[in-house]
Order: structure tokens, then C-alpha cells, then sequence
């Protein structure tokens, strides 16, 4: 059986070999040139999503609340006329 830390070794002299090759220099333009398109397109991450979601589900829990009320409320200045 292989010591898995003759395996990591094996790994990180790999990814130094390649990284210092063209191949690195291609990952890593190719890397920023996405990077810089995903920029422009203005995209948000999940957890900002999700975050934002919540906050709009709070805030139309909350209208709907007061839309309630503000029926309420015209009800009875109505009924008092």
C-alpha cells in the first residue's frame, strides 16, 4: 500500500512543475480573463443570493402585515362617518 504522504509529495511536486510551465502561465490567464468576464456580468454568489432572498421574504411579510393594517384602519374611520 502507498503512505498517502509519498502521494501529497508526488502532488505538490506535479502542480510546482506545472505551474512553472506555460500550462501554469494558461491556468493562471485563463483564471483572471474568467475572473474579469464574471466581474461584468455583475453575477452575486449563492450565499448572496440566498441572503437576499430572506431579506425580501422578510420585507414582504412585513407590507403584508401593514397592508392589513392600513385596511383595518380605513374600516374604521368607515364605520365612525
Amino acid at each position: 500500500m502507498l503512505d498517502t504522504k509519498i502521494l501529497d509529495e508526488i502532488g505538490g511536486r506535479i502542480n510546482k512543475l506545472v505551474s512553472e510551465t506555460p500550462a501554469g502561465d494558461l491556468e493562471k490567464n485563463l483564471r483572471s480573463l474568467l475572473q474579469s468576464l464574471f466581474f461584468r456580468l455583475d453575477l452575486v454568489t449563492r450565499e448572496e443570493f440566498d441572503a437576499q432572498s430572506q431579506v425580501l421574504l422578510r420585507a414582504r411579510e412585513q407590507l403584508s402585515a401593514l397592508e392589513l393594517k392600513v385596511k383595518e384602519l380605513e374600516a374604521r374611520l368607515a364605520g365612525k362617518d
